[in-house]
């Protein structure tokens, strides 16, 4: 799904009036009917009190219509227009003038009663378009919605988060209801705090503008991984699936390599071979004995070389940083140039020698953490300056980087792509060296680079996301993570048949 920028935004609602032969102010009122349908599927009960919160933009108005299909609707309605918030917009203006003649009173101060857990705030008052931040009577009512215990709503975006720059103060949402396309604003952890859940509502935007337009966003949902998915041909065989090796392993870190050589058989390669310490052998051999092995040196490994072609490798999981080791990866790295997975110790080892950044292989895929990455590529303002470093760090040295984070996003070229899957039940040890393994097992299937990424990442969250309700965010480990891989494959199939 395409992420939009303002003004691709602003074109799709003008190129959709033009060529609907529509207005305006019946876009406005199909947004706010949007809205109201999501309302009443999640508040039917007509106890809950809706506070309606506009400013006198379009946001407001949108916000406007929804007051006026819940007033009509027999819903508990409350609502305050505020006046410092913008100038008014004409289709506010035609909205509010219905609203007059409905006979719906607003900006009555008064002190209203409800039932505890059925308040709702719909929050109404900025859209795409602001430009500086809440000041006054406005940044009064944000912080009387963050601290009102109510069920927070935003229309479109949350109040006072930038869709451009990092926002200092908004609007705490529990959903947003953002109409057609995403707003890459949501993703970045700088915003965290303001964004509890999205929601996507169809609002009949011109469809062909959609498909036709430019952008280098995009969300990855089931939709975007189904196109990159390969299915396993009924008559293949091991031979044909693959073969991939994980390099890594030190004294004390050979489940490192454990949990990446099973992940990566667990996502479909025929054959994986371990290549670690002699320290490691009896461990991968007792663990994992589909997987085979090579060993190197005897509690780290001191060089690196094989007599057969793999498919593709994963290297660094629990690899160490001991001086050999680094030689070894050097020296393999002049050697090696085919699809490659760095992670872990092989990117700690990249960061403390750049100049062999221009040794990796064109499409070397960089599975880097937060603090991997900040010390690949230096630190970052915010998360619109990280996106930026990470595209011209990506051109420079001609990989793929997938930053991990509450929303991964893989980057190539100019092309950034945010994962949706997973949730915090990923944050445990180990999890990094899964990722590593099926996104190696991926490209020795075939899978191109920016594929296996981007698949890669969407079936590694996914685990985490089935696996939820059984385990809970906290008794969910990495050692799980191959065992729902299965699982999430046939969700992604069974939802896209």
């Amino acid at each position: 799904m395409k992420i939009f920028d303002i003004a691709a935004n602003r074109e799709a609602d003008r190129v959709t009036v033009e060529r609907q032969g529509i207005t305006y102010y019946e876009l406005m009122e199909r947004a706010g009917t949007e809205v109201f349908q999501w309302l009443k599927r999640n508040f039917p009960d007509k106890e809950t009190l809706f506070h309606v919160v506009c400013g006198q933009g379009n946001n407001g108005g949108d916000g406007l219509v929804v007051a006026r299909l819940l007033y009509e609707s027999k819903y508990r309605v409350v609502l305050d227009i505020l006046e410092d918030a913008g100038k008014p917009t004409p289709d506010f203006t035609a909205n509010l003038k219905r609203i007059n003649k409905d006979g719906i009173k607003y900006n009555n101060k008064e002190i209203y009663q409800y039932t505890d857990g059925k308040l709702v705030v719909i929050d109404a008052i900025f859209g795409i378009g602001l430009s500086r931040e809440p000041e006054g009577s406005v940044k009064e009512m944000i912080n009387k919605i963050n601290h009102s215990n109510a069920y927070v709503v935003s229309i479109d975006v949350p109040s006072g988060v930038f869709m451009d720059r990092k926002t200092n103060f908004a609007v705490h949402s529990d959903a947003v209801l953002t109409f057609q396309q995403p707003k890459l604003s949501f993703y970045l952890s700088d915003n965290y705090q303001y964004i509890k859940k999205v929601e996507i509502l169809d609002i009949g935007l011109d469809r062909d503008f959609i498909n036709t337009v430019e952008t280098n966003y995009f969300l990855t949902d089931s939709f975007e991984v189904y196109k990159r998915y390969i299915p396993i041909d009924p008559f293949t065989h091991k031979g044909k699936q693959g073969h991939a090796l994980i390099i890594g392993g030190s004294y004390g870190k050979i489940g490192a390599v454990c949990l990446a050589a099973k992940s990566a058989l667990k996502s479909g390669c025929g054959l994986i071979t371990a290549y670690l310490p002699k320290c490691g052998y009896v461990v991968i051999q007792s663990a994992f004995p589909e997987a085979m092995a090579i060993t190197n040196g005897e509690e780290h490994i001191t060089h690196i070389n094989f007599d057969f072609e793999p498919k593709a490798i994963g290297i660094g999981p629990g690899m160490g940083q001991h001086p050999e080791t680094q030689k070894a990866f050097h020296d393999f790295l002049i050697r090696y140039k085919h699809p490659l997975v760095i992670d872990a110790d092989g990117l700690n080892i990249l960061s403390y020698n750049k100049e062999w950044l221009e040794l990796l292989p064109v499409n070397t895929i960089l599975t880097p953490h937060p603090k991997e990455l900040e010390r690949l590529m230096g630190t970052w303002n915010d998360g619109f300056d990280k996106i930026e470093k990470m595209k011209t760090f990506c051109s420079k040295y001609h990989v793929i980087l997938v930053a991990k984070d509450a929303r991964t996003m893989v980057v190539y070229g100019n092309e950034v792509h945010v994962n949706t899957s997973g949730n915090a039940a990923l944050a445990t040890g180990g999890s990094g060296d899964t990722l590593t393994g099926i996104i190696t097992g991926l490209l020795a299937q075939g899978y191109t680079a920016a594929d296996a990424a981007v698949f890669g990442v969407y079936l590694h969250g996914l685990t985490a996301d089935i696996a939820l309700p059984q385990t809970g965010m906290q008794g969910f480990t990495a050692s799980m993570i191959p065992d729902y891989i299965g699982k999430a494959y046939h969700e992604i199939e069974s939802n896209h048949p």
